[in-house]
């Protein structure tokens, strides 16, 4: 049984090696387009939406407007989506994929599942979930406990 120091250890050595390249692995379909994850994340939330708002995007990943707002401007930037008010009230903004923002949207799309799909490939579909549960697990249990 490995002590608690050799678990530290381990712990740190895992977040060396592997967990802080985590994030570039699983940002590297959106790369090419000089998106973050997150980023490509709300052009695939508003190509799956006919009606979404910032404010929308902001609620359902928990997090501020002011945060969203960034990385919407460089979405606007790149001219991947435009905003077009509600004619109902001009205070209202709806997000839109321009023709370029679907392109890439579906090609990111299509990267990520295969690039997901590869990483089940190798573990088993059991074995992905399990790793799976685990994260959320430890979400629930150790980040989200600590915020309270």
């Amino acid at each position: 049984m490995a002590s608690s120091d050799e678990l530290l250890n381990k712990a740190i050595s895992l977040y060396m090696s592997t967990l802080k390249s985590l994030d570039s692995f699983i940002s590297e379909p959106a790369a090419k387009y000089h998106l973050s994850f997150e980023q490509y994340l709300i052009l695939h939330d508003v190509a799956n939406e006919k009606k979404i708002m910032l404010m929308d995007i902001a609620e359902n990943r928990q997090v501020t407007r002011s945060a969203i707002s960034r990385q919407i401007k460089v979405l606007l930037r790149h001219k991947y989506i435009y905003q077009r008010a509600d004619p109902h009230d001009r205070r209202r903004l709806f997000l839109h994929l321009t023709k370029t923002g679907k392109a890439v949207e579906a090609e990111i799309s299509a990267n990520v599942t295969k690039r997901f799909a590869g990483w089940v490939d190798v573990f088993g579909e059991d074995k992905a979930q399990e790793i799976l549960d685990f994260i959320e697990d430890f979400d629930r249990k150790i980040i989200k406990s600590d915020e309270k």
